[in-house]
């Protein structure tokens, strides 16, 4: 440890008063339709249970911590901090001998850095003892490279489920899969979280009289209709060729649009390239204004400022991937919590309740 840096300690959480969660006295129960969706209302104070443990890396501790005040359970304490020569060090500073740890890890940028991160806590709690080990991403990194679309390329994503199975873990819990076939990649069970409650939820409120959501590409079209079904909107498609990595051309909208409020809605925005030229097609097609939606936020290279400089009104994104400094000083930028939906999961995995009712 001589040439370890000073250790950098991931602090727990403050938990929540005794009178968070509960109603007081007084006060009546609202009417069922004025109450929030299941994933965002806050459970009865969890009861005092030493063997269920959440823990964090550093990709997104916010996010942990959220979590954690929502369940009114402390986070628990790990260190986590590098070598001299780059190597990554940690240690879980507390008892998990026969616990349910979950850990929460999802692997943005730099993604390598957070997925060492993440299979040397899993190797640590297991050598520790813990009961079951259930890894909570909701990030999943090397997502897009799911098939071998070229001659000789890995299917990085099958490496990166193998390796976490390997390092110990039990089950995972994972939010908008790029691919939902890559649960397949894993030999332990998978719980495919959709961030779409909290999504929809924000839209509704809106209530634009006549919506379309719209889909960037052909892939996304079933999560377009899904998220349309939801909305009771119209739905359409934007025909769109790749051209190179990272470059893709739009081609023509498939649907009626004129006139009418677009919602573009994808799980990841990266660059922002596909996300600003489907807006520029919608607006040209006679979009009257065009919003946008995704659950992950990577938002590499120039894609804040393409937002910023695009037609678009709002794009709204979930915290699954911590925004940068630019991206959170963005007005057009929207960001919703996934802290609720995600502590429900944790909660019903913990107790063995079914995970089917988070969803819309």
């Amino acid at each position: 440890m001589d040439a370890a840096t000073k250790p950098s300690v991931v602090p727990p959480a403050k938990a929540p008063g005794d009178g968070d969660g509960v109603q007081q006295a007084g006060k009546a129960t609202p009417p069922v339709a004025q109450q929030r969706p299941m994933s965002e209302r806050k459970p009865a104070r969890a009861r005092q249970d030493d063997k269920w443990k959440i823990f964090s890396g550093t990709a997104n501790d916010q996010l942990a911590k959220d979590i954690c005040e929502f369940l009114g359970l402390p986070l628990g304490q790990a260190c986590i901090s590098k070598f001299s020569d780059g190597e990554t060090y940690v240690q879980i500073e507390e008892n998990v001998r026969g616990a349910d740890v979950f850990m929460v890890q999802p692997t943005c940028d730099p993604v390598d850095v957070h997925l060492m991160q993440l299979l040397l806590l899993i190797d640590a709690l297991k050598r520790a003892s813990a009961r079951r080990i259930t890894v909570v991403i909701p990030y999943f990194g090397y997502a897009r490279q799911d098939r071998k679309d070229k001659p000789r390329v890995p299917i990085s994503s099958k490496l990166v489920a193998d390796l976490l199975t390997t390092a110990g873990a039990d089950r995972a819990l994972v939010v908008d899969l790029h691919a939902p076939q890559i649960q397949g990649f894993f030999n332990i069970p998978v719980d495919h979280l959709f961030a779409s409650p909290v999504l929809v939820d924000y839209f509704r409120k809106k209530q634009f009289p006549d919506l379309t959501v719209v889909s960037p590409d052909a892939g996304g079209v079933e999560r377009a209709r899904f998220f349309a079904k939801k909305m009771d909107s119209a739905l359409a498609i934007v025909d769109k060729r790749r051209v190179e990595m990272d470059v893709t051309e739009v081609m023509h909208v498939i649907g009626d649009v004129k006139n009418r409020t677009c919602l573009i809605l994808d799980d990841i925005i990266d660059t922002a390239g596909t996300l600003v030229k489907t807006c520029q097609a919608l607006l040209e097609a006679g979009a009257r204004q065009v919003f946008a939606c995704a659950t992950h936020p990577v938002l590499s290279g120039p894609a804040i400022e393409r937002i910023s400089q695009s037609g678009l009104v709002e794009t709204v994104v979930t915290d699954t991937i911590p925004l940068t400094e630019a991206g959170r000083k963005e007005p057009k930028i929207i960001v919703r919590s996934i802290a609720g939906l995600v502590g429900r999961a944790i909660q019903s995995i913990h107790e063995e309740t079914s995970v089917s009712r988070l969803f819309l």
